[in-house]
Parts: C-alpha cells; sequence; structure tokens
C-alpha cells in the first residue's frame, strides 16, 4: 500500500501522523512512504530522517495525496484539502465530524473512507487512540489554566498550590475520564483543592481511592455542579460521548457562580465543547473573556508539546495503521471490530451513529 504523511495546516498545529520509526515500520512490512517536505520539522523530524528509513519526500500535499492510497495524519483536514478526497482514499486521523458538518458533508460527498482515531475501541470498551491525546490535554489543562489565572494574562491572580498562610486555588473538573482524571492528577500535584464530578460512581470510587482522598468526589447533579462552582478559580471541562457532540454541562448563567477572573479550559472543544459559551481559539490567540471569565478553548491543545504527542499518538495508531495497509481496510475491519467502530465515513454513507445523529444524518451500519 501507498501512505501518505501530510504537513498539518491548521494553524499552530506542529505533531506529524507518522515518525521515522513509524515510516520504517511500513517500509519494512513492504509498503511504500511518502512524506510530504518538512511534515515532521514541529516535532523535531527533519526530511532525512525519513529519507534514512527508505521513505520518499514529496514537495507538496497535492502530490502525496494523489499518490496515496491511506492518509494518515492528525488533525482533522481543513477546506483546502476537501479537493484531494476521492472514493478509493482512505483517511487515517482523527476527524471529530460530530462538531464539523462541512467536512463531514464533503467526505460523504467524496465518498472517501474516514477512518477516526477517537472512535477506535478495544476489548475494555476504552478509546486506545484517543486516551494519550486525552492524558496530555488533561495535564495541559492545568499547567495553562495557573498561566492564564495570572494577573497578567487576565486571570484573577491566584496560585493554585497557594502559600503557608493563604489560601489555595479552588479547582474543579467536570468529566472524570481519561482527561480530567490526568488533570486531577496534576492540580493535586501542584496543591490545589480540588473536586471533581461525573454521573459514574465506580469512577469516581477508583480516583478517589487512587487519589487517596486528597480530593472530593461529587455525583454531578445540578445542585452538586452549582454547589462545586461556587467560588472556583479553574474550571476544566473534560465530558466525551464518542463521536457524539458534547453536552453543554456549564451554562452561561454558571458563569456568575465562578471567582471573577477565574479561568475556564474546554478540553472537550474539539466535539464542540461542554461549555455553553465556549468557542474553538487556537494557540496563538488562546483565551478571550466572558462575563469577567477567562476561556482557554484551544482545539488542539497537544499540538502544544508536539514531540511528546507525536511519539504518544502513533504509540497507539501504528498497529491499526500497519493492519490497514497489510489487508486493506475492509479485511482488517473484518477482522477487527474495534478498528471497524472508528469508521466514520464509507463510500458516501456515515458509518457512525453517534456522528449521525450529532448532524441528523442517516446511519448506515458498516
Amino acid at each position: 500500500m501507498k501512505i501518505g504523511v501530510v504537513k498539518e495546516i491548521k494553524k499552530h498545529e506542529y505533531r506529524v501522523g507518522v515518525t521515522p520509526a513509524g515510516a520504517r515500520a511500513f517500509v519494512a512490512a513492504g509498503h511504500k512512504v511518502m512524506v510530504q517536505s518538512g511534515a515532521g520539522e514541529g516535532s523535531g523530524f527533519p526530511d532525512d530522517a525519513y529519507a534514512a528509513v527508505g521513505a520518499e519526500i514529496i514537495g507538496g500535499a497535492e502530490a502525496v495525496y494523489a499518490d496515496s492510497n491511506m492518509i494518515y495524519k492528525v488533525k482533522e483536514p481543513l477546506p483546502e484539502e476537501y479537493k484531494f478526497f476521492r472514493d478509493d482514499l482512505t483517511l487515517y486521523t482523527y476527524l471529530h465530524l460530530a462538531a464539523d458538518k462541512p467536512l463531514t458533508d464533503a467526505m460523504l460527498a467524496s465518498g472517501v473512507k474516514g477512518v477516526a482515531f477517537e472512535t477506535i475501541t478495544d476489548k475494555n470498551g476504552t478509546l486506545p487512540c484517543l486516551r494519550p491525546m486525552s492524558e496530555i490535554a488533561g495535564r495541559l489543562s492545568i499547567q495553562e489554566g495557573a498561566k492564564y489565572l495570572e494577573r497578567p494574562s487576565g486571570g484573577c491572580g491566584v496560585l493554585l498550590g497557594g502559600v503557608p498562610g493563604v489560601e489555595r486555588g479552588k479547582v474543579v473538573i467536570v468529566g472524570a475520564g481519561v482527561a480530567g482524571f490526568n488533570a486531577c492528577k496534576i492540580a493535586v500535584g501542584i496543591g490545589a483543592e480540588v473536586s471533581i464530578l461525573d454521573i459514574n460512581l465506580a469512577r469516581l470510587a477508583d480516583i478517589e481511592d487512587l487519589m487517596f482522598g486528597r480530593i472530593t468526589t461529587l455525583f454531578n447533579t445540578e445542585s452538586n455542579l452549582e454547589e462545586a462552582l461556587d467560588g472556583a478559580d479553574l474550571v476544566v471541562g473534560s465530558v466525551l460521548i464518542p463521536g457524539h457532540s458534547a453536552p453543554k454541562i456549564v451554562k452561561k448563567e454558571h458563569l456568575s457562580l465562578l471567582k471573577p477572573g477565574a479561568v475556564m479550559v474546554d478540553i472537550a472543544i474539539d466535539q464542540g465543547g461542554c461549555f455553553e459559551t465556549s468557542h474553538v481559539t487556537y494557540h496563538d490567540d488562546p483565551v478571550y473573556n466572558v462575563d469577567g471569565i477567562v476561556h482557554y478553548c484551544v482545539g488542539n491543545m497537544p499540538g502544544a508539546v508536539p514531540r511528546t504527542s507525536t511519539v504518544a499518538l502513533e504509540n497507539t495508531t501504528l498497529p491499526f495503521g500497519l493492519a490497514i495497509a497489510n489487508m486493506g481496510l475492509e479485511a482488517a475491519c473484518a477482522a477487527n471490530p474495534h478498528l471497524a467502530a472508528g469508521v466514520n465515513t464509507y463510500n458516501g454513507k456515515c458509518t457512525c451513529k453517534n456522528v449521525a445523529e450529532s448532524l441528523g444524518l442517516e446511519y448506515q451500519p458498516l
């Protein structure tokens, strides 16, 4: 199979789908790898490193798309890339279609086969290709939140860990999944006062045990949410329904409960965001203010640490990518229902139920 690796064109996106080590694995399995010149530079992988393992360096994205059977990338294609779609092309990347109707329409119209990292499952019912980015985004949420709590950055001037004789900052995490748990670990490590809310009591019990009781766990009711938000300095939203648009948990009227100058970080923004007042931002202009509350809603948070993110992502996506290359998409999906769960579009049909429900499309089982 011919594998294409293109340079990401989303603003301030420095990750790359395949590292030189990944390219080497494809070449060793008998496949051809074509890498757009400069695709790996943002993650610290120069063209020479790809060429050294047998990959071909190609000048532009159009040529890579045209000669590839599968495009292996990181972020969803942007409108400039829609013209490269065709019905015999497999697109293997994060798609987040529930939050992007124009991309979904373009993929369905072209017949391109879209395999979304974020809906591939495993035998435990978890999302292995989403997990590493959720871990990174969760950890970054506290790092970025602490930064924007600083007064010069527009925040209320609170140090999350406090100092002797001064109260600690109050962190509220909505959603106790992978991202939320990783945010919790960093917030506890900084020394903040931490509350985490979810509707999964078993998950809350596990986290309370792992944190040795150093946090407050709350079942996510409206009353508990309002009580937790009252006087909060930093709110992290990390609610996920795989493939579905994120529910709006924190409403605009809740902002008045927060401390003036508090910060809200919406990790779920790729799926539309779980705060009613969220809209996508970018690393060069990451925050905006609503009713005196700082909002950080960067849609590709892990892109800020591309070296770590690229390697962590490839660790989970490469085995599935090799299976597609070795067997073809259809045979690979027939052999592995967990990979099949990642197919969101196929031959002009929407094959992910949650995407179809989010966008009002007809669902066609794969």
